[in-house]
């Protein structure tokens, strides 16, 4: 009778920890809908959301910091027309994105539009002189501080949340007027500032720039902590500024077969459509990725993969951006004209570096203690108890099959003496 007893209790005991294991499975895809549940309901871009206060206006501040190229041969290049040698100079910091967006508007299909204010106030302390310093360049006449960005109308993600953010219109456009070409006219992703919920980082992630008149993609790099939160790492594909023989994608995107070397010019990008006709060129800074002839002609720059490279931190559950760096070159084109009289001597076309820029911003202690506190710790309780359950149960039942097994062998070797 002890025997048997003791047998049952084994058996239900093993039946409990697969009961328990069970469980700890079962919560496994339970969990996973619950979680993705809560964070696609915070992620809309409504009020009251988690998402809905930094959507608004940035919580991070975000700096502008400008290098400018001093040009230390002016009388050689003009006279001569020596090969220009430069010298950056910076940085000098601006902060912006200060002001909250503007004229916000609900629209019924389910899409918000607002403007972008793009104010800018000089940081000395983060800069390494005044914005009264001198500086010898071309003459840029083009705007860096405009009074507002868009109007944009963005998708809500209310009734899709894979299109949370993503740009519906901007300027009350569905697609742009630059580049005359269906692709490249395109508006594709959202602004950078956050993307759909639970990346997958096999996939491209898509954003519109207005600084360079059109959209783009980044790719998975690597994962990164910042602050204690795991965060995907975007970077830019070498193709997106790669030249149209070996991005054949990129062919609308050159306007001057002259300039550019019948379109074999690699790493600028002629956004003369976008400005008025103006001879300017977008690149990353000091021509990285950028054709070897581009650093030859301009003496005096030296790319780095490291300090002039975009990037985008993204932490993958909600999609929103922790950490960036924007990184962008403005250049100009001058070359041999008989009409300007201080350009008879130049020999050849060449696109001559003004200034580049890093607009940045991270994530602050604060926030991301509040992001751990109310996202990432119950995810990481969720998972404990999941993988308490599942560890008990299994070893409650293994435990228990295991000395059943025993005590069976036991009995009937007593029962053969």
């Amino acid at each position: 009778m002890g025997c048997c007893n003791r047998r049952c209790g084994l058996i239900a005991g093993a039946v409990f920890g697969a009961v328990v294991a069970i469980l700890g499975g079962i919560l496994i895809p339970v969990g996973k809908i619950v979680i993705e549940g809560t964070v696609e309901k915070e992620t809309v871009i409504e009020p009251g959301t988690t998402a809905y206060d930094s959507w608004v206006s940035a919580g991070a501040n975000v700096y502008r910091q400008f290098w400018i190229f001093n040009l230390k041969n002016p009388v050689e290049v003009l006279q001569y027309g020596a090969r220009p040698v430069v010298l950056e100079k910076g940085p000098y910091t601006y902060r912006i994105r200060y002001l909250p967006k503007e004229n916000i508007t609900f629209n019924p299909n389910h899409t918000a539009s607002f403007l972008l204010p793009q104010g800018a106030i000089f940081e000395p302390s983060m800069s390494v002189g005044s914005e009264e310093d001198k500086i010898t360049t071309l003459n840029l006449a083009v705007a860096y501080n405009g009074t507002y960005d868009g109007y944009y109308t963005v998708f809500s993600g209310k009734d899709d949340i894979s299109k949370v953010g993503m740009i519906d219109r901007w300027r009350g456009e569905r697609s742009l007027h630059f580049w005359n070409d269906k692709y490249c006219d395109m508006i594709n992703g959202t602004d950078a500032s956050a993307f759909a919920p639970l990346l997958d980082k096999k996939k491209l992630i898509y954003f519109f720039s207005s600084d360079i008149c059109r959209s783009a993609s980044a790719q998975f790099e690597a994962s990164l902590d910042l602050k204690g939160i795991e965060v995907y790492r975007y970077t830019l594909p070498p193709s997106t500024l790669a030249s149209p023989t070996v991005n054949p994608d990129n062919r609308c995107f050159c306007k001057n077969p002259k300039t550019t070397k019948n379109c074999t010019l690699a790493g600028v990008l002629d956004i003369g459509s976008c400005q008025d006709g103006r001879p300017v060129y977008m690149s990353l800074p000091h021509f990285l990725h950028g054709s070897p002839s581009l650093r030859e002609d301009v003496l005096g720059l030296s790319p780095n993969e490291e300090h002039h490279n975009t990037f985008l931190d993204v932490e993958p559950t909600t999609g929103f951006t922790m950490r960036f760096a924007k990184r962008i070159q403005v250049n100009m084109m001058y070359g041999p004209s008989k009409v300007i009289t201080v350009l008879k001597k130049v020999k050849d076309y060449t696109i001559f570096p003004i200034v580049w820029l890093n607009e940045t911003a991270s994530l602050d202690d604060q926030t991301a203690d509040m992001f751990k506190n109310e996202l990432i710790s119950r995810i990481r309780t969720l998972e404990l108890i999941q993988q308490v359950l599942l560890g008990t149960g299994v070893a409650i039942f293994a435990l228990c099959l295991i000395s059943y097994c025993v005590l069976r062998g036991r009995n009937s070797q007593s029962k053969l003496a």
